[in-house]
């Protein structure tokens, strides 16, 4: 008997997650890990996977984590944000984070049935700027119980995109955390019961740039299943911008390093920075409320830089075939727009909303609001907003009244023309299968209300309607029945996808665009879906447009 309990014991042990009796212990190569019992699942949350970038790392390719555990790890502890100066902190200083926060959080369910699990790897939404891995849950793949979720925390705003376009300092130090992580996934996820041979990435928003971005690195196709992002990707006009320069000598100014003699020298004063003062002088880049988009965000790197993220810009990238050939879907929704249209519905002390000081003030944020600030020169800026105002809103004056036409805008510009560039350009030029869906169900607790600081407004199908279905967040508490529906059906479409490699939203197939003349479009409403074959992507596919823009519930 004893004989027998040796065998099996050393049969189970060739799946690492196993080998200790305790679940909530994991065994990895740097020492031993605790967990938590969540009920349904366990977490193992705030686990390093690079090391602590402070002092001489700041503003660094991130270091893949070197360290050893003497003791066992405590991964009960909640992931800390990035330092950051965040747009939903609502005190007057809107600091918070730790400078110390490379880290993942694991997330597996309770699934006796299973051996290994199909992993999705998740990146936060955030403008580049904010966010982290507490905001939003797994609820809904926890609640199934097929795959595990890997939450990948990663330097934001100054800390993460601060550059001078040289090789001294080239920036998308984000991007490289992300890449770092999910190489640690690849290599660790097995102590977890994870199946490193199939990881989705998934992202939304800004975090859907990010997982296209990814793709534009071929090593990708050895590590990724799949990519899944829904409501931005790489080409959108806030991607990637030009060389940080101006942006990295103004920061230098605000925090008293005079003036440096070169790249270098300025880098080195601002690693000497307290990060507290450095995170908040993010503030000092605003122009209006939470605008631009992204101050700090992704740039093109010099060819002489070492290890770089990109030395070419996504178009070209993709025009060149040389990028990860994984499956790609891509996901929005109608009314994009809200971010950042709706906080132009926020009142002024007068009692009159927002939208009205643009009839004032349309040439000076024009170029901030839609990304084109430091791309154009005076001339051409002044030019383009004039374009953009008359296609939109012809002759009218900005107003309560013509407010979905001022949302429409956003939506088109900064995400869903974007959307339809990316999805060309990989039906052209790629080999992998292209998808895409467009998400149309309006919600009652819209993450657009919270922008724009009311909760009497009627915003369509907005901007995340259908991402926190998939990772729950309370903004968008309670769901409805149908909703909880649809989150149900698009949890089954991911894990559907890691089993079988094709997605399939209940009984409607996605079909793939490369190669075809037409844009092969999956329609998600509330109780149907359908493919329709149409020469635009549309902005809107139903008429859930109240006649006001603004509705008492």
């Amino acid at each position: 008997m004893n004989y027998c309990c040796i065998i099996v014991a050393a049969l189970l042990c060739v799946w690492p997650t196993t080998c200790l009796a305790d679940p909530l212990l994991v065994r990895l190569p740097y020492g031993t890990l605790r967990g938590r019992d969540r009920g349904i699942y366990y977490t193992y949350e705030s686990v390093p996977y690079a090391e602590p970038p402070v002092g001489p790392l700041r503003f660094e390719a991130p270091k893949p984590f070197a360290g050893k555990w003497k003791e066992i790890f405590d991964a009960t502890r909640p992931s800390a944000e990035c330092l950051q100066w965040s747009h939903f902190v609502t005190t007057p200083d809107q600091l918070t984070g730790s400078e110390d926060c490379l880290t993942v959080s694991i997330y597996k369910p309770k699934n006796s049935t299973r051996r290994t699990f199909p992993v999705v790897a998740s990146i936060f939404g955030g403008a580049w700027s904010f966010g982290g891995t507490l905001e939003d849950g797994a609820r809904g793949f926890m609640d199934s119980g097929n795959v595990i979720v890997v939450k990948i925390n990663h330097r934001v705003g100054i800390l993460g995109f601060a550059n001078t376009g040289d090789a001294d300092w080239s920036g998308n130090y984000a991007l490289k955390d992300q890449r770092l992580a999910i190489k640690w996934i690849k290599k660790h996820i097995g102590y977890f019961g994870g199946d490193p041979n199939s990881i989705l990435l998934f992202g939304f928003s800004s975090g859907a740039g990010s997982v296209h971005l990814q793709l534009m690195n071929e090593d990708m196709k050895g590590i990724l299943k799949g990519v899944y992002s829904m409501s931005g990707n790489a080409v959108s006009p806030w991607s990637v911008q030009p060389s940080g320069v101006e942006q990295a000598y103004e920061l230098g100014r605000v925090l008293g390093c005079g003036s440096p003699n070169n790249t270098a020298e300025l880098k080195m004063c601002l690693q000497a920075v307290d990060a507290n003062e450095l995170a908040r002088s993010f503030k000092h880049f605003l122009v209006y409320d939470y605008i631009p988009f992204a101050p700090f965000g992704p740039a093109v790197e010099p060819e002489d830089t070492v290890d770089p993220f990109i030395t070419k810009l996504p178009i070209d990238i993709i025009k060149s075939g040389k990028f990860a050939q994984v499956p790609w879907l891509a996901g929005y929704t109608p009314e994009e727009g809200i971010y950042n249209a709706a906080i132009f519905l926020a009142k002024e002390p007068n009692g009159k909303e927002r939208i009205y000081e643009l009839n004032t003030r349309w040439y000076e944020l024009a170029p901030y609001l839609f990304s084109y600030r430091n791309t154009m020169n005076r001339r051409e800026r002044d030019s383009h907003s004039r374009k953009l105002r008359q296609h939109y809103m012809g002759n009218r004056r900005f107003s309560l009244e013509n407010y979905w036409d001022f949302q429409r805008m956003f939506t088109n510009e900064i995400f869903k023309n974007s959307i339809e560039l990316g999805v060309d350009l990989q039906r052209k030029y790629g080999k992998s299968p292209v998808y895409v869906y467009i998400y149309d169900n309006p919600s009652d607790h819209s993450f657009g209300q919270l922008l724009a600081r009311r909760s009497d407004v009627f915003l369509g199908t907005a901007h995340g309607d259908d991402y926190f279905l998939m990772m729950n967040n309370p903004i968008r508490e309670p769901l409805r029945p149908d909703e909880k529906v649809i989150s149900w059906k698009l949890v089954k479409m991911v894990e559907g996808f890691l089993e079988t490699g094709d997605f399939v939203y209940d009984n409607c197939t996605f079909p793939d665009n490369v190669g075809q003349k037409q844009f092969q479009l999956m329609v998600i409403q509330r109780t149907s879906c359908k493919v329709q074959k149409v020469d635009r992507l549309p902005d809107t596919v139903s008429s859930n447009l109240p006649p006001s823009p603004v509705v008492v519930y």
